[in-house]
């Protein structure tokens, strides 16, 4: 079952796509945007992640602002227009109400991020330690200012970045990587060889969408997440 809903963040509320499998219950897993917002393609790798058995949630950091996939100054400047703050208080208010969602099965929640959200899925996991115990983030990550207390992280993370990748390039995702491990975390990022930005993708924006990688990935993550939030 997939519906709209609303939940508080900061007392102000805040909308999300809300997909719940078909025998009603599931571990819960939060699924971040792209820089497009909130589009159709999300709300399908939403109903992915619904059909595998997740309760999923993908909250509208954007407030219902969009970017067409042929408007990537648009979809830029509302990335950049993003107030850190507010984004961290709604993916927590987020998690919050997976955690208490009824049809939730388990109080460890799982974050899975696109690009901008594969940046955020991390800052999500450093600032929610308590309740954030599985990561899947594509080809995002956050770089330089943006980079979070990396010790506070106790999550599993199992990324996926692109080979061909102007926007989070393969030898930072490496260094990072590197970085963490050395922190003692459970952190593995595989750059996959011959890809590009967006591999994923549905939408297919930037013509790097590789359908037969994501055909194997997928039962990957599906994996990983069951694992981590048993």
């Amino acid at each position: 079952m997939a519906e709209t809903v609303q939940f508080r963040s900061n007392g102000h509320p805040v909308s999300g796509y809300l997909v719940v499998p078909d025998a009603g219950k599931g571990p819960g897993v939060l699924v971040i945007q792209e820089w497009w917002g909130l589009d159709p393609s999300l709300k399908e790798t939403t109903n992915k992640l619904g059909a595998a058995g997740f309760v999923a949630l993908a909250p509208d950091l954007y407030h219902g602002a969009l970017a067409q996939h042929n408007e990537m100054d648009k979809a830029a400047h509302l990335m950049q227009s993003l107030p850190a703050d507010r984004a961290g208080r709604d993916m927590s208010a987020a998690v919050d109400y997976l955690t208490t969602h009824p049809a939730v099965t388990s109080a460890s929640i799982g974050v899975i991020g696109f690009c901008m959200g594969g940046m955020l899925s991390f800052l999500i996991s450093a600032n929610r330690p308590d309740r954030v115990k599985a990561v899947v983030p594509f080809y995002g990550f956050p770089q330089g200012d943006t980079e979070p207390d990396w010790t506070r992280i106790t999550a599993r993370v199992q990324g996926h970045m692109a080979e061909h990748d102007d926007f989070f390039r393969p030898d930072a995702a490496r260094a990072l990587e590197a970085k963490l491990r050395g922190l003692g975390k459970d952190v593995t990022l595989t750059v996959h060889p011959g890809t590009g930005h967006a591999f994923m993708g549905p939408h297919n924006a930037l013509g790097t969408l590789d359908p037969q990688l994501a055909a194997r990935i997928w039962p990957q993550v599906f994996a990983f997440l069951r694992e981590s939030l048993a």
